[in-house]
């Protein structure tokens, strides 16, 4: 009952502000988060710990105004989503640059005979990446968490994350999935950012503090040799995105004996690039994560 109220509250939600012109969309977002930041203070106090932890230098006032900033960003990903959804939003109007990303990504993945893993990020509209490249003929595995309400999932983000050709799989099934993906040469896409735990972790730096990162992608680095492709797409100041692709990351860690030194060594680089595309872009990041677990 519970799953079945959830579901249809959210699709009216969903419903509703669609119905409202694109601009009200984001100011009505921008408005709850402002809310959210102000009122729930767990939240709120979580992603100025990170702030302060991660740019000691920053003062009081700066740290503020980086947080509100911060879940702005978030509410404009989640309009976008919601627009997305309701297809209020052509993807090739808020991108720009695309012909010289394409253009790259053919040039970085035309002799991927292993494969390509696409990393990213919690950042700024996360769920654009896995909707644009499959848009202009780039499908891929796309991995997830999966949601706690079946309904929602099955219904709502599932469809909305496969629309254009991807396949969505979830963490538990992530690796025999991805290792059947790249034997064909294919393309999957994860996003490592959040804290990872157990066997399945290594601790790395990340803005200086030590962060329990995934191993996987070093791991199928090693075995597999993929193409491991970091593709972000930041916001910029007029609201549209430029999309940002890397070079592809074919450091293996030579001066490492050991797999385990390696597999840090590599998974170490994969977090160097994300700082580099975080300290560029702040507010874009979700730091209202537990990344370090400081709470």
């Amino acid at each position: 009952m519970r799953d079945k109220l959830e579901y249809y509250s959210v699709k009216i939600f969903i419903f509703i502000i669609g119905l409202l012109p694109n601009s009200a969309v984001y100011k009505t977002l921008k408005s709850i988060s402002r809310l959210l930041f102000k009122y729930e203070k767990r939240r709120s106090k979580l992603t100025k710990l990170n702030l302060k932890s991660a740019f000691p230098d920053k003062n009081r006032d700066e740290i503020e105004k980086l947080s509100l900033a911060s879940y702005e960003s978030v509410a404009i990903t989640i309009s976008e989503i919601i627009l997305m959804l309701n297809n209020k939003i052509i993807l090739d109007d808020i991108v720009e640059g695309k012909e010289e990303f394409l253009k790259k990504l053919e040039l970085y993945t035309k002799d991927a005979k292993n494969g390509a893993l696409i990393i990213t990020a919690h950042f700024s509209n996360w769920e654009l990446a896995a909707q644009f490249l499959p848009f202009h003929g780039y499908p891929m595995l796309a991995i997830g968490r999966e949601g706690n309400n079946k309904l929602i999932e099955k219904n709502i983000t599932t469809p909305f994350r496969q629309r254009y050709g991807n396949r969505n799989v979830y963490k538990k099934n992530a690796m025999f999935n991805i290792i059947k993906t790249l034997k064909r040469g294919k393309f999957a896409g994860l996003l490592f950012d959040q804290k990872a735990g157990g066997e399945n972790s290594v601790k790395v730096n990340f803005f200086n503090l030590p962060a329990d990162t995934t191993k996987s992608i070093a791991e199928l680095k090693l075995k597999f040799n993929p193409v491991i492709l970091p593709i972000f797409f930041p916001r910029q100041k007029n609201g549209k995105y430029t999309p940002l692709i890397f070079e592809p990351v074919e450091y293996i860690a030579p001066e490492e004996e050991r797999t385990d030194k390696k597999i840090k060594n590599i998974t170490q680089k994969y977090n160097d690039i994300l700082e580099k595309v975080v300290w560029e872009y702040p507010e874009q990041w979700f730091w209202m994560h537990n990344r370090w677990r400081l709470l």
